[in-house]
């Protein structure tokens, strides 16, 4: 039996598959495929122009160990508004809780994915949990090679209720 998705498989036939059969982006890794699927490839006009790039060592680090100083909110906006992602530290959330955190979003991906698909927006039993693979794949011209799992905390019987067994 041949894979449900192949590299000669149209993009009407990958979009089905990765969002409304709910299988994702680690549904197409999980087929096999050698090449990125065409739906997934930025025209070449539309790529960023790698020129213009900083170097690696310039990312934003922001130290948040002082909340009220107003340097840390311009430095906030200053790195989203130019960088659109940041760093920080000093925020004192403890490293087991990441770890814990990571953890848990990996032990959702590697669920089957029937289990996975319970989750998917228009499954999902609760909007305090949302399996979604881009943030709005019907409007976009070339869809974003991610899937996220968003838990909303609401209450802690939300999130018994609701939540993935594996994340909670």
């Amino acid at each position: 039996m041949s894979p449900p998705i192949s590299s000669s498989s149209s993009s009407s036939d990958v979009f089905d598959f990765v969002v409304h059969k709910g299988n994702g982006v680690k549904g197409l890794v999980d087929t096999g495929l050698e090449t990125v699927p065409e739906p997934y490839i930025q025209p070449l006009e539309e790529r960023l122009d790698p020129t213009k790039f900083q170097p690696e060592n310039t990312i934003p680090i922001i130290d948040i160990s002082n909340w009220d100083d107003p340097k840390v909110v311009d430095s906030i906006c200053d790195a989203a508004s130019k960088w659109g992602f940041f760093q920080i530290v000093n925020h004192g959330v403890p490293l087991e809780v990441l770890e814990n955190l990571k953890n848990a979003a990996h032990s959702f991906f590697q669920l089957p994915s029937e289990e996975r698909k319970k989750y998917l927006k228009e499954n999902s039993p609760s909007e305090a949990v949302c399996l979604c693979t881009s943030f709005s794949p019907q409007a976009e011209k070339v869809l974003e090679w991610k899937d996220f799992l968003r838990l909303s905390w609401v209450s802690e019987d939300q999130a018994s209720a609701f939540w993935p067994p594996v994340c909670q």
